[in-house]
């Protein structure tokens, strides 16, 4: 009797792309460009069509423009960071101010590119940011302990004791930078090409934010700091580190 032979491997999901846009051609541009780089793009015209697309199949990357008909896309981004605060997103826009950025990036944005825009830049952002949101080989060292922190590089989640703390993902790509070098000082500047990879002059109010945010669901304080501000460098992680397979 013959060996039946094994059944190939099933194909991967392709990736799939919400693309958020009131202008019909740039989005089909968009869908055109990315369907063949083999991503599965869904299109919304305005904020609400985008709320129930993304209810109904969630996508793993949304690209957000601003101006949208019936809703402002700062509205949008709350609302998806609210559903499934983990989901990226990737801001494209014609409003390019500091003051833009630096609301787009602090509400969770994992990167904001300004209209008019180059194709490839943007599918090249759109493969940086799904590579860096996909969990972490499972290498030896995989789990960073420090104080009574727990940090799993590839869950990424963070407990304190039993307690799961809840960062965003942001907020988790900060604190991996600062406790993976303890004692070291890491510039914004640097913090922001870690967790955001934005290639544009660093947003300094963006990072303090984060690093507020941070230090509260930590629960770092005066008496008993983690996190230290170093005037004109950035900032430190004060605790020992050692990593841990388990």
């Amino acid at each position: 009797m013959m060996d039946s032979m094994p059944s190939p491997p099933s194909p991967s999901p392709l990736p799939h792309v919400l693309v958020v846009e009131d202008e019909s051609r740039i989005a089909e541009l968009i869908r055109m460009n990315l369907e063949a780089k083999e991503f599965r793009v869904s299109l919304a015209g305005d904020g609400r069509s985008a709320l129930a697309l993304q209810r109904e199949s969630p996508p793993d990357l949304v690209v957000l423009d601003l101006m949208l008909p019936d809703m402002d896309g700062f509205e949008v981004l709350q609302t998806l960071r609210l559903r499934q605060e983990s989901l990226p997103v990737l801001i494209l826009t014609a409003r390019t101010s500091d003051e833009d950025r630096l609301q787009g990036l602090t509400l969770g944005a994992d990167d904001y590119l300004g209209k008019p825009f180059s194709i490839l830049e943007l599918i090249a952002r759109i493969q940086a940011i799904l590579r860096r949101s996909q969990p972490a080989r499972e290498l030896p060292g995989r789990i960073l302990c420090s104080g009574p922190f727990r940090i799993n590089l590839v869950q990424l989640t963070v407990h304190r004791g039993r307690v799961d703390l809840q960062l965003t993902l942001r907020e988790f790509r900060i604190l991996e930078a600062l406790v993976a070098h303890p004692g070291r000082a890491h510039s914004r500047r640097e913090l922001i090409q870690m967790a955001w990879n934005v290639d544009a002059r660093p947003l300094p109010r963006t990072v303090n934010v984060h690093i507020g945010t941070l230090r509260r669901k930590l629960g770092d304080s005066e008496a008993r700091p983690f996190i230290q501000t170093l005037e004109r460098e950035g900032y430190r992680w004060l605790l020992p580190v050692r990593r841990s397979k388990y």
